[in-house]
């Protein structure tokens, strides 16, 4: 028991706790909504949380279960893959095909503000696979080394999207407006570069932390998204193919260091190799709440088969610049 809640170790060795429920078709936002200090606190401790064998109301209950820790659920803008809205502030979680593996990454780690505290709800779990995998940051970090880590918090990252090519998400999508204009002021208040190109062609670019301080324990932790933007990320067949398709500078994204030169290839696999070696995946249950520190966990996911449902809320918001 940990200040009336019933912990436990979702893996040995891990610090990802698991909270059950005193009794069978215990509703979990009745329950929490007493135990908010409790369940602040172990996060706080731990970094991540999975309350299983609740009874929760899918999908809309997940807004009204965050709204219990937090009053500043985010929205998302200028987002990186595809999802979609389901209801308020709760949205499905990337939606790349099920046979696709979506790599280790902290949220909106591309962006000078992110959440802290996401929360993710299983509705329905994949048939096989489809599990959320999740990596202890403080130990990525430690594997990517002090080099590395020097070398990012010293350089930043330059993030640089073409869109209108067909390829990857439209810019519309992004900023969630079909309104150039508007898509200007997003860029202009949020410290980032534009340019059109003609038609329906836009290129942005923004410079990003390498690393950032956790608020709360003042660590240094890896924190970016260049192991995903960056052209190294694809099979080398398909890097051939988009670079003979859109030349080196009009890829629909790359990443490079903030002062524009280029990442070297083997700093991102070092990096990948980092995540690989630290990620623990468990199987998703119907009804499952897992709440996760955004700076101290990352996660991802695995191929599946079947008809898998996991919707995400996110809230917390933290700058860079704070």
């Amino acid at each position: 028991m940990s200040s009336g809640l019933t912990v436990s170790d979702l893996f040995a060795g891990s610090s990802i706790a698991v909270v059950t429920p005193p009794a069978d078709g215990t509703n979990l936002i009745a329950w929490a909504d007493g135990r908010r200090d409790a369940i602040r606190a172990l996060l706080a401790e731990r970094g991540a949380v999975l309350l299983r064998g609740f009874e929760a109301r899918p999908v809309a209950g997940l807004e009204d279960f965050l709204s219990l820790f937090s009053q500043d659920l985010l929205t998302y803008v200028n987002q990186s893959t595809p999802r979609t809205r389901v209801d308020g502030k709760v949205y499905t979680t990337t939606e790349y095909p099920a046979n696709h593996t979506i790599p280790q990454h902290c949220e909106m780690a591309y962006h000078r503000d992110w959440p802290m505290l996401l929360a993710f709800q299983c509705v329905v779990p994949a048939a096989t696979g489809g599990e959320t995998p999740l990596a202890d940051m403080e130990r990525v970090t430690a594997r990517i080394g002090t080099e590395r880590m020097a070398r990012f918090r010293e350089r930043g990252v330059l993030y640089v999207r073409n869109y209108g090519h067909g390829v990857d998400l439209p810019w519309q999508t992004v900023f969630q407006t079909d309104v150039p204009g508007e898509v200007e002021a997003y860029c202009r208040a949020n410290g980032m570069d534009f340019a059109w190109l003609g038609g329906d062609r836009l290129r942005t670019s923004h410079v990003c932390q390498g690393t950032a301080l956790h608020p709360g324990s003042g660590k240094e932790l890896w924190f970016n998204q260049a192991n995903l933007f960056h052209i190294s990320s694809l099979p080398a067949e398909l890097q051939e193919a988009m670079i003979a398709m859109f030349g080196e500078d009009d890829l629909p994204r790359n990443a490079f260091h903030g002062d524009g030169g280029p990442i070297a290839s083997a700093d991102l696999e070092a990096v990948r190799e980092a995540f690989a070696a630290e990620t623990l995946a468990f199987p998703w249950l119907a009804g499952d709440v897992l709440l996760i520190d955004n700076m101290r966990y990352s996660h991802g996911r695995t191929p599946f088969t079947g008809a898998r449902r996991v919707v995400v809320a996110m809230s917390d918001p933290h700058s860079a610049l704070v």
